[in-house]
């Protein structure tokens, strides 16, 4: 597995770049560019409008095509992959069908108001502030894409094929990856996160698996995540490791009758407890027990964040 590198617009082939984060944590999100003559493509915005900003503006020192953006592509639903749309003015915005309607579930004003009413001391209020606090989600505009998919587009970016695929629903309702042929270079967003731990928000299990094993058998140098350090294939194959032994742990302790946060706090996480956010095993292991039981009844946001402030010790005692 690649290790970290610096943050910031990292060159991968003639015309193709990668938008690394400081930290692979939770907001912290990659981006990706792809330029030909005098057309561009942006893959994902970030979380916050100053975040957003700054990357536009190494981009447009770096490829004066960036000055007007003719496409972006936002990989999923989550803000910290679409929260920046608003700076990438006149763009076609373009995502899955599914995506765009997911969206909608949790708008930058909506995320807003969770910050504002979680400022008072305690356990979930305190790991709200250590996930997001440092992130300003006031002012956003909330900016949906222009065009959506089902399945998978091509695009040509100047001279350029650019192959999006959809594979979810996986991490979220809607993933999307970004093929490159050209470049020899695949942006994932959230189906793969590097040194730190996969999010499993819908599943099923075996999607994001299938979807690991189309990467590994891309013909690509460039495998960028969308959160951590560039990746090679091994890195890909350990995200589909962990998913693989997440479901086979959970299911038994599923069929043993345990609730899925007492099955999420007797994991042994092995080599995986060393990426970053481990509590995140409380996530998927609700996904995989709705997965089991065919329940489609999800759990409340605020009583997973509780349970994930418990795992990571913001709270001594279980949440109701």
């Amino acid at each position: 597995m690649a290790t970290r590198q610096h943050p910031g617009l990292h060159p991968l082939a003639q015309g193709a770049y990668a938008w690394l984060a400081p930290t692979g944590n939770w907001g912290w999100s990659n981006a990706g560019l792809i330029v030909d003559e005098e057309e561009s493509l942006l893959v994902d915005t970030l979380y916050d409008l100053e975040l957003t900003g700054e990357m536009l503006r190494k981009m447009r020192v770096a490829e004066p095509a960036t000055h007007s953006i003719g496409t972006l592509v936002n990989t999923h639903a989550n803000g910290d992959h679409c929260h920046g749309n608003e700076l990438v003015t006149g763009a076609n915005i373009i995502a899955s069908a599914a995506s765009a309607l997911e969206m909608g579930e949790l708008t930058p004003e909506a995320m807003a108001a969770i910050m504002e009413s979680t400022r008072e001391p305690g356990p979930l209020s305190d790991y709200f502030q250590h996930c997001f606090g440092q992130f300003r989600f006031d002012g956003i505009r909330f900016t949906p894409p222009t065009r959506t998919f089902n399945g998978a587009l091509d695009l040509k970016i100047g001279d350029k094929q650019v192959h999006l695929l959809e594979v979810g629903p996986a991490h979220t309702k809607g993933d999307v990856l970004v093929h490159s042929p050209a470049d020899r270079v695949v942006f994932t967003g959230d189906i793969l996160f590097i040194d730190s731990t996969p999010l499993m928000w819908e599943g099923p299990a075996a999607n994001w698996i299938k979807a690991c094993l189309l990467i590994e058998a891309m013909d690509v140098d460039f495998i960028v995540p969308g959160h951590g350090p560039i990746t090679d294939k091994h890195g890909v194959a350990q995200v589909r490791q962990y998913l693989q032994y997440v479901h086979d742990q959970a299911r038994t302790r599923y069929d043993a009758g345990m609730s899925a946060f007492e099955a999420a706090k007797d994991i042994e996480l092995t080599e995986y407890s060393a990426w970053s956010d481990p509590e995140r095993i409380a996530v998927n292991v609700d996904s995989l027990y709705r997965e089991f039981s065919g329940d489609q009844a999800r759990t409340n946001l605020l009583e997973l964040m509780g349970q994930m402030a418990t795992l990571a010790g913001f709270d001594t005692t279980d949440p109701i």
